[in-house]
């Protein structure tokens, strides 16, 4: 049997645009909408027209005997991608993100579609670079950096991967209430909950954190190493503070749960995909032995 040719795998999210006529049924009714409160829809509508343009001009740029696919990001985790497919996310950078946990070793190429709106920092092509990078990709040709990810597993069953950061805490952000385990020292604690990222993540949420705090660490993307913080540990006769982060190589953070209700642990703030984490539940978390295989060029 021959072998099939190789797969494009675009991924993108709705539009603003999109969002606004989903929700308000018509553009009619986006434009009185916004317009009664002092907004217009044609900027919004100018960015939605020039996403779409540059869409368009991604999946022509696909060699015409491979095959070709659009998934939105809603649908990721109902979609089967393959291991010989080149995934081309076009959007933001948090697009990159949304994909990773649903890869192996797949090359992934981030397409910016409006630098004057998104950073780039992981979606860094221009969609001129497509008709080589997508050839280049399927041959093992293209440059690629494997960035670190992060995995949290709960109780030696359930899986969570991540390219920025795993939170563990409470839903609600009210106090969480846990036992928390670095290496041979551990403690009980009462905070806002914490977060363990990988060198990419640490540009984003962790970043802030550290910042707040002056608690940094030094992590590089390709890095095998995360680094775990803790929001705002509450010290009282129970609880203490010394853990507040840390970097993690080669043994895991490991939690323990103390919350009868609401303890949940998210990947790459989707709080909506979330594994329940109730009393008692024990979550471990390190860097991932999957990569993301970003594409550079």
């Amino acid at each position: 049997m021959a072998a099939l040719t190789p797969r494009a795998v675009f991924v993108t999210r709705e539009t603003d645009y999109e969002l606004l006529i989903a929700r308000h049924a018509t553009r009619g009714q986006a434009r009185f909408f916004l317009e009664s409160r002092g907004q217009g829809l044609a900027q919004v509508e100018a960015r939605h027209e020039r996403f779409h343009a540059v869409l368009a001009r991604a999946r022509a740029a696909v060699p015409g005997a491979w095959r070709q696919t659009l998934v939105r990001r809603a649908d990721l985790d109902r979609f089967l991608f393959a291991a010989d497919d080149v995934v081309v996310a076009v959007g933001q950078d948090g697009l990159i993100a949304n994909v990773a946990k649903y890869l192996g070793a797949q090359p992934v190429i981030g397409v910016n579609p409006d630098p004057d709106l998104y950073d780039g920092v992981l979606v860094r092509n221009p969609v001129e670079r497509l008709p080589r990078l997508l050839p280049a990709s399927a041959a093992g040709a293209a440059g690629i950096e494997r960035r670190t990810m992060v995995e949290a597993v709960i109780d030696g069953a359930e899986r969570l991967f991540a390219l920025n950061e795993i939170f563990v805490g409470h839903r609600s952000h009210q106090s969480a209430r846990y036992r928390i385990e670095a290496g041979e020292e551990g403690e009980e604690h009462s905070s806002s909950g914490l977060i363990v990222a990988s060198g990419t993540g640490a540009t984003g949420w962790a970043r802030s954190i550290a910042e707040a705090t002056r608690l940094g660490l030094s992590l590089a993307p390709e890095e095998r190493a995360v680094g775990y913080w803790v929001r705002e540990p509450f010290p009282s006769v129970a609880t203490a503070t010394r853990l507040r982060a840390g970097k993690l190589t080669d043994a895991p953070l490991r939690v323990t749960s103390r919350m009868n209700e609401g303890g949940v642990v998210f990947a790459d703030g989707i709080e909506q995909d979330f594994l329940g984490f109730g009393w008692g539940r024990q979550v471990r978390i390190a860097p991932a032995d999957r990569a993301l295989h970003l594409v550079t060029g």
